[in-house]
């Protein structure tokens, strides 16, 4: 029913200066593999083999990662070193990739009007690769799918943060409709915490039905002068209906550096190492 997945990857990634300076954040390693890959390993293992990247300059080492280098390749042949690609075959060979450019950075509500054309008259996902998320059974995406089938409206994904932490997030409130499940009501981007309807902070993973690009043509901009999701999403919620899931699995905001070496560390001890790589 959704096969195709958005993934805004056009930010400058100013958090990791230098290393960002000449490559996207978005291929900065967790260990051996990037920090994109897993996001689109997760689309993948969720049925979302359409692949939409929504870039800007200086990103092309994102595109190349998910094509062949055949020089590599034939390098590496017969050799012990061959395996390494494994995980990265798979996605090539189960996905299709399309790339945009998003020419000017308006927030995430603009990144997302501009894959109009790449998702057409269908719900689809969205997966913010800097939040990684780790769940041993199912991927965040594939819970989500499973929700949609079940409500066929828009979805967000949520986890409990701390109160001096929501400021950085958009901030939902709802009607509880079983345990881990809210019908939205509210939704506020970075609130001041005396604010906040709630500690229920939007993450990364959106399943979306496609009248919310007419709802974005019409939002204003909000919060730092930029097209917000979190707005459109508002909108939709009163027009219709938006659930807020809180998800199964573990987050990690690789956005941040202590973020980033925290999931670096988990993917090392948990997965790396028992594979004996």
């Amino acid at each position: 029913m959704i096969s195709k997945c958005i993934f805004p990857v056009a930010g400058y990634g100013t958090r990791f200066l230098p290393a960002t300076k000449s490559q996207p954040k978005e291929m900065l390693p967790i260990v051996n593999k990037p920090l994109v890959q897993y996001g689109v390993e997760e689309a993948m293992d969720a049925g979302l083999t359409d692949i939409g990247f929504v870039t800007g300059r200086g990103k092309r080492a994102i595109a190349d990662h998910f094509d062949i280098s055949y020089e590599l390749e034939h390098q590496i042949k017969g050799t012990g070193k061959e395996a390494y690609l494994d995980s990265i075959r798979e996605v090539i060979n189960n996905c299709t990739f399309t790339y945009t450019r998003q020419a000017e950075m308006k927030g995430l509500g603009h990144a997302i009007l501009t894959a109009r054309k790449m998702v057409g008259d269908e719900a689809f996902g969205v997966i913010l690769a800097d939040d990684l998320c780790v769940e041993q059974d199912e991927g965040v995406m594939a819970q989500m799918v499973k929700l949609y089938k079940q409500f066929r409206c828009s979805i967000v994904a949520i986890e409990e943060v701390p109160m001096e932490e929501i400021y950085r997030y958009g901030v939902i409130a709802g009607e509880n409709i079983k345990e881990g499940l809210y019908r939205v009501t509210d939704m506020v981007e970075k609130p001041d915490p005396k604010d906040a309807p709630s500690n229920l902070a939007i993450i990364g993973r959106y399943i979306l039905t496609p009248d919310i690009f007419e709802i974005i043509e019409r939002t204003p901009p909000g919060a730092n002068g930029e097209v917000q999701i979190t707005d459109a999403l508002l909108t939709q919620a009163k027009e219709g209906a938006v659930m807020a899931y809180k998800y199964r699995g573990k987050r990690f905001d690789c956005g941040s550096v202590d973020g980033f070496v925290e999931a670096t560390n988990y993917m090392y001890e948990h997965f790396y190492k028992k594979e004996g790589k």
